[in-house]
């Protein structure tokens, strides 16, 4: 059986709906804090089973029939983020669990200026440790969240962030999906780490040149980082203003920078490339 961590969240349920494209429901378990948030999944007979990341006797029981458990990172930061990752790795050991397979991020390390990769690092060492097999995938940054950080730029003309020339490996989140279902149901995984993105990086000149179209120029102003941070604090929460003021950083330093063919590869076609998103989402 394969179970799945979170499994109500966008990722979780885009990789139950590829999953039961290539295996019987009855086969998949969806763990989940609320299975009330899944019925569309158990509707189709996916075993969905109440688990806490906070709980891991929880995750014992949930765990004991599964061969193959897809640790999706859970949405905490820091030290609590890696205690519950910590949680379900001893759970799925004592529960007889063979392979787990872990969305990680890009060059995870303790002095890593995106913080959740510190955070990733750390829990990829406690995978590592623990003797069970293993796959990590290392998504790159989501073409998703672009919306979010382009804003109005479409519309006015001007993109203000602070990333440089630094360039960034997109990826959708549903190849990111699609490419997880189709690993946790074929061999040759065992205790591989995997740079999840597009085979090209593009940087934010790019993004404001595949916006400007009809005429219609946007361009691509650079910014302090200390100008940004000032700005997210105003308006965010301080742990969730200094993620993104490092994320941004961290783009300028060509952390994920990190073009590579395993996504193609394990699609078995091209992923969906800037372009393509930008105007699906025009």
């Amino acid at each position: 059986m394969i179970a799945i961590t979170g499994a109500s969240g966008h990722l979780g349920k885009a990789t139950l709906e590829f999953l039961l494209n290539k295996t019987s429901p009855e086969s998949i378990v969806a763990i989940v804090r609320d299975p009330q948030k899944i019925t569309e999944f158990s509707d189709k007979g996916v075993v969905v089973r109440q688990g806490d990341y906070d709980d891991q006797a929880s995750y014992v029981s949930n765990l004991v029939d599964v061969d193959t458990l897809l640790l999706i990172s859970s949405s905490a930061l820091g030290d609590e983020r890696v205690r519950q990752h910590s949680n379900v790795i001893n759970a799925a050991k004592e529960a007889g669990v063979k392979h787990i397979f872990y969305t990680s991020a890009p060059n995870p390390s303790l002095d890593a200026l995106f913080s959740p990769a510190i955070d990733h690092f750390r829990t990829e060492k406690l995978l590592i440790d623990s003797g069970l097999t293993y796959t990590i995938f290392r998504n790159n940054l989501y073409l998703d969240i672009l919306p979010m950080v382009l804003g109005d730029a479409a519309q006015s003309g001007k993109l203000h962030y602070p990333a440089g020339a630094g360039k960034v490996s997109f990826v959708l989140r549903n190849d990111i999906a699609e490419a997880l279902a189709n690993a946790l149901t074929s061999e040759g995984h065992d205790n591989k780490v995997y740079d999840i993105g597009a085979a090209t990086a593009w940087s934010f000149g790019d993004i404001v040149a595949s916006l400007s179209h009809n005429g219609k120029s946007v361009d691509y102003i650079d910014i302090p980082n200390d100008a940004y941070a000032t700005e997210l604090a105003k308006h965010l929460p301080a742990e969730l203003a200094t993620m993104l003021a490092g994320m941004a950083e961290g783009i300028k330093e060509n952390d994920f920078n990190m073009s590579s063919p395993t996504l193609e590869q394990l699609l078995g076609r091209a992923p969906v490339s800037l372009d393509t998103y930008l105007k699906s989402v025009a």
